[in-house]
């Protein structure tokens, strides 16, 4: 017996409202409604079929503007009728609502999923629509010299590729249509994206039951975020258990790091920014929340996520972007990836709620690396270069360690925290004779006190 599902629906009788159920089958990927069956799939049969026969077809045309199949059909000798309703290439409306099938429900299109369906319809993208007041001259050196660092390193784009004016790179990249930065050009590369749209960031809390113990926005490119968020959580949110091996000092997160990389890369590239909202990262002691909004593909469930399919990115332009920037693979297999390294890490796999406008995967942490009296920052909601004394002097000493020679720059890279940050942590770390600057500021070196 077939059940309900995105393609079918059953009701007991007819009502005209129901036009608007055909209307959502129309502009998704085509459905049956069957009239005379009950929830559980039973047929009870129609008592006026013969006038339903003639009334739908007219309605149908009259009220959306289409043609359906309509057939009558009996089972045990009871008659119903199956209404067969063909995906159409252009959008169809209900007296002017545009209504879209979605799993196995109807919703009304509003606001910026209806402009993204109207543009869908038209072969375009959202990301695709070029921007005004933006020009190539505005973007950001750091996000361009990020990807070309990135793009080098993972093998994607030769150096000849990359050694090129960033005008010939944006055209290269296909982020420039008609000599006009697109947006997705512009979300990459342009250092307030928010001036596009205004949810184009990304926002971290830290929670203790429903109290927010402190939080962050992370602000600018999607290649500058991509580049430092990471750091930024394990560095400032997480706190790894410490055990020995021998005499080897092993730092666990209760987080495999390369599952939340994936999961925040992924968020990133198949958000749907247009619904002016950021992604939410919210970490507990247990578990680890991220969701984004996004516009799935119709036929999307969790069983399909979970298992392999074709790469279907939202945001196509900036998919290939951090592809080619080494960040993301193209074969749909992100999810897979993340559950591989969860369960490589000892930890459970990820669980994911899916609805028809915004995804959301939730960690469990691994039981053995949670560590319960990780303290509250002296500083709350001050972003990434500031705020992160409590938590940088470690990281600070086990590069001093393994580098003696490194420089505050360097380190601020690493780290992905300002010169500023640095210098205030090695300050710190002198004052309290943790640390000695041996010989002069050039060609001297960094020592570590017992």
């Amino acid at each position: 017996m077939m059940a309900e599902s995105q393609n079918i629906e059953w009701k007991e009788s007819w009502r005209d409202e129901y036009l608007k159920w055909l209307c959502g089958f129309a502009n998704a990927q085509g459905g049956r409604i069957y009239i005379g069956k009950k929830d559980d799939g039973t047929v009870i049969g129609v008592s006026d079929a013969k006038k339903l026969m003639e009334d739908i077809p007219n309605k149908i045309q009259n009220k959306l503007g289409i043609v359906a199949d309509v057939n009558l059909l009996t089972e045990n000798g009871v008659e119903y009728i199956e209404i067969v309703v063909s995906p159409w290439a252009f959008p169809v409306n209900y007296d002017g609502e545009y209504h879209y099938r979605s799993g196995s429900t109807k919703q009304q299109l509003r606001g910026n999923a209806l402009t993204n369906f109207l543009l869908s319809k038209t072969g375009m993208k959202w990301e695709s629509s070029s921007v005004p007041n933006i020009s190539i001259e505005d973007l950001d050196k750091e996000s361009f010299d990020i990807f070309r660092r990135e793009a080098l390193r993972s093998g994607r784009m030769t150096k000849k590729d990359l050694d090129i004016p960033n005008e010939e790179l944006l055209i290269k990249l296909n982020l420039l249509a008609d000599g006009k930065l697109k947006r997705s050009g512009a979300l990459c590369f342009y250092r307030e994206p928010e001036k596009i749209i205004g949810g184009c960031y990304v926002k971290i809390g830290k929670f203790e039951g429903s109290e927010i113990l402190y939080q962050d926005e992370f602000h600018g490119s999607l290649i500058l975020i991509a580049d430092r968020v990471i750091d930024f959580i394990y560095l400032k949110y997480l706190k790894a258990a410490i055990s020995y091996h021998k005499e080897t000092r092993v730092e666990t997160y209760p987080f495999a790091r390369e599952a939340v990389r994936e999961a925040v890369y992924n968020a990133l590239i198949h958000s749907d920014w247009s619904d002016n909202n950021p992604i939410q990262i919210r970490i507990e002691d247990e578990v680890m929340y991220i969701s984004n909004s996004s516009l799935l593909p119709p036929d999307f469930t969790v069983e399909t996520m979970m298992h392999s399919h074709r790469s279907m990115p939202l945001n196509p332009e900036i998919a290939d972007v951090f592809y080619r920037a080494g960040y993301i693979e193209r074969w749909g297999r992100g999810i897979q990836k993340i559950c591989d390294a969860c369960r490589e890490h000892g930890a459970d796999e990820p669980v994911y709620t899916v609805q028809s406008n915004y995804v959301m995967v939730k960690f469990a942490a691994l039981a053995s690396a949670i560590v319960r009296d990780f303290k509250v920052p002296n500083r709350h909601d001050d972003g990434l270069n500031d705020g992160l004394e409590g938590g940088i002097e470690n990281k600070v000493l086990s590069i001093i360690e393994s580098n003696p020679n490194v420089t505050m720059e360097e380190i601020s890279v690493q780290l992905s925290v300002s010169k500023r940050t640095v210098e205030r942590t090695v300050k710190r770390l002198r004052e309290n004779n943790r640390i000695e600057r041996v010989g002069g500021k050039r060609y001297g070196h960094w020592a570590i006190r017992e």
